[in-house]
Parts: structure tokens; sequence; C-alpha cells
């Protein structure tokens, strides 16, 4: 069988961040992809990235996402890397005393036994029954969240008054980070996931070297590691009902976790916790500015709102990717897979599979459907998925409470990112209630 392999365009167009910044294009390549080669071989015309197969079926995604001892996390990188961040990476991690292929060691990096262990450290925590606990305090900051939105007028940026703010908030008060410290949580995710995004990434400069890109990355990693070693000490002194005291005094088969795993968890926690969230929110904004006629339907229909949130996190899709390394030969969809290859699921290609989902690209609120793969599946799938689907259904419920009308003020503009994408900017007009 002949092994199907991209043309040199198409591979620069996967491998390239700022294909992710345009979101229809980028839409039609993955739709030409799974058409003629869902299973596709990407190899890097200029030899910078590792070859690679690109996973763009909804079913072999979640069938790869679902066979965790057949497709394993932890030996290759679990986000796309260059292989210039990949050397510095394991470089980096000997120094410390643990090679390893990837910066930050959390529960995305980690498989069986070790994960599920880790896992279950913090997942009663995040469970509804517990998330009862904190929902009017979080229903207390979507209204005033929204309260600050008509407080700034008429024509304001969404991602900054609200898509970015909120979810940190929320996430930073579940750590017990204090607010004074949130801006510096904000700066240091948006290090860690902006790519090439000289505005998300801080460095104001475009077309960084993978090795700048490298440097900012463990910059904010060192940074957000000294923050967290001096949180989980005052709450071994001082504990509370945080996560960040349960995660200080944790102990598994007896013993504290180390250094690299607590930083590790505390980094997911904390980035990941606020920025998908973000992503979805502003997505969902923008659909609906873009559509009058379902922004009513919503606001006269609160049934709806399950549907919103969940049509939010598939059709934007704001982790992107995951990479996979097949642990045994196998096949995926007739293609020959062996044993050692990378693979990376795109979650973007999958949530928007014509097979699974009917007419795909369109953001449909009456669409009732949580079988996408935005929060991924199996053991691995999205420790906080009920978290951020009740903070994006309070937050929603007080913007249709309080707004008649929303529409686009400008023209808004996505993340250069391969990995954790989304709107950068969101120019709204709104008129309150």
């Amino acid at each position: 069988m002949t092994v199907p392999v991209a043309a040199p365009d198409v591979a620069r167009a996967v491998i390239d961040p700022n294909s992710y910044a345009g979101w229809d294009p980028l839409l039609d390549l993955f739709d030409r992809i799974r058409a003629e080669s869902p299973v596709l071989r990407i190899v890097s015309p200029e030899d910078s990235h590792e070859p690679f197969w690109l996973i763009t079926r909804y079913d072999d995604a979640m069938r790869i996402s679902k066979e965790n001892a057949l497709f394993l996390n932890a030996p290759r990188p679990t986000v796309f890397t260059d292989r210039a961040g990949e050397a510095f990476a394991r470089q980096f991690t000997a120094q410390q005393g643990e090679e390893s292929p990837n910066l930050v060691q959390s529960l995305v990096q980690i498989d069986a036994p070790k994960h599920p262990k880790l896992r279950r450290l913090t997942q009663d925590w995040f469970m509804p029954k517990n998330l009862r606990n904190i929902e009017a305090s979080i229903r207390e900051l979507a209204v005033k969240t929204v309260d600050r939105l008509i407080a700034a007028g008429g024509e304001v940026d969404f991602v900054k008054e609200v898509a970015a703010p909120y979810p940190l908030h929320v996430v930073m008060q579940i750590l017990g980070v204090p607010e004074e410290d949130e801006g510096r949580m904000l700066f240091l995710t948006q290090q860690m996931f902006g790519g090439q995004d000289e505005e998300l990434n801080k460095s104001g400069m475009a077309n960084l070297t993978p090795e700048q890109i490298t440097q900012i990355v463990v910059g904010a990693v060192a940074d957000f590691e000294a923050y967290f070693e001096s949180l989980a000490a005052r709450r071994r002194a001082e504990p509370t009902g945080d996560v960040a005291t349960i995660l200080a005094n944790a102990t598994i088969d007896g013993q504290p976790l180390s250094r690299r795993d607590l930083a590790g968890y505390y980094i997911i926690t904390a980035s990941a916790g606020h920025d998908t969230t973000s992503a979805s929110t502003a997505g969902a904004m923008l659909a609906l500015a873009r559509d009058p006629e379902q922004f009513a339907k919503v606001k006269a229909d609160r049934s709806l709102l399950p549907n919103i949130v969940e049509e939010a996190i598939r059709w934007t899709t704001p982790v992107q990717h995951f990479m996979r390394m097949a642990a045994e030969d196998t096949e995926i969809s007739g293609v020959k897979v062996a044993k050692g290859d990378w693979l990376m699921i795109n979650y973007v290609a999958a949530n928007h599979d014509p097979a699974q989902f009917d007419n795909p690209r369109k953001f449909d609120v009456t669409r009732d459907q949580t079988r996408h793969l935005a929060f991924g599946a199996g053991a691995h799938q999205c420790l906080g998925l009920h978290l951020a689907r009740l903070e994006m259904r309070l937050l929603f419920e007080a913007l249709l409470d309080r707004l008649d009308s929303v529409e686009l003020a400008g023209e808004p503009r996505r993340a250069k990112s391969t990995f954790v994408g989304g709107l950068k900017t969101l120019p709204l007009r709104i008129t309150a209630s």
C-alpha cells in the first residue's frame, strides 16, 4: 500500500502557526485532507520537525483518544514541537534529573499507571456535586463582569473586557491565587501558549525562531514554578479548602508529589483552566454577533443555553491538537502505522467532520450534540469540563439578561498558534437593556 504523504505546500500549511489565524482557509484545508487522505503523513519540507500522521476524521480521533494503552502521551512531545524544541526540552529536563520531551510534566503528559493516581487527587473537586458549592460565587462574578462590560460603553473588545478576565478570575479563585496576581498569571499563560503570535507571546516580534519561542516558554514555566512553589508552601503551613491546598498536601503511594509533578499540576490548572474557556466564550459571541436571529432565539428560550455552550466549544475547539505515539504496529482507517510513530489528533478537523456533524461550519444553537472532541475523550478527557460548562452557562445567562443586541464593530483577529487557538480580539457593538 502506498503511504499517503502530504505535498510540501500542504505540510507547510499544517505546521505553520500562521495558518491557524485564518479559520475558513484552515477548515478548507482539513476538508480536502479528510476527503482525500484522512490519515496523512506530514513531512516537514525543511526537515525542521519530526514526521507525523495527521488525523482528521472524527471516528479515528475518538478511537485514538480512547485507546490509551496503544496511543501513548509520554514518550514523545504531547504538543507539536520542532526538533530543536524537543532537544532543548530533553536537555533542560535532564539537568533537573528526569529527561523528558516536555518542559512541563502535567496530567496531559503522563500515562498510566501514574496518570490515574494524579487525576484522582482533584477529580472529585471538579465534579458537578462539588461545583454546586461555588456556583453562587461564579454567578456573582458573571453578573459583575457583564456590569463592567456595559459600563465600558457601546463598542468594546469582548476578549479584553469579558472573555479573558472572567474565566481567569474563576480559576484563580479555585487555586487560591490572590486577585492582584491574576495579571501575572494571564501574562505567563499567553507566553506559554502564544506560539509565534507576537501579541500573545509578548515579544512584539513577528516570525520568531523556534529557539526564541522556546526561551520565552522556558521563562514562563520557570516563573510559574517559582510562584506555585511559594503558594504550596503557604498552603502547607495554613491549609484552606482550595485546590492549591489539595495539591500541596497530596500524596501518591504514600509519598508527596515531586517538585516537577506538583508544578505541572498547578500550571495546567492555572493556564488551561482559563485560556480554553476564554476562547470558547469569545467564539460564541462572534457567532451570535454575526447571526441576530440565533441571538434572539437563545435570548427568548433559555433552555437552549446548554446547547449554546456545547456548540461554542465544538465550533471553536480551543485546544486544536494533542500528539500521541503508537506503542505497537497498528492500522488507522486502513493505513499502517508503525510502533513509535508520532500522531497528531487534530480536534479542529475532527469537530468539523461532516460525517459526525451536519453542516459543521454552521454555529447552530439548536444543535444537540455533546459528542464533540473539544474536551478530548478517554482517560485524558479534560478534568475541568464541568467547570467550563458551568462558567459559560452562568456568563451567558447574565449576558442574555442584560443585552438587547450585539453586532460586530470591526474585524475579529485569531491567534497564530497550532496548539491553543481562538480569538485574540473581538470588537463588538452592544446595546444594553
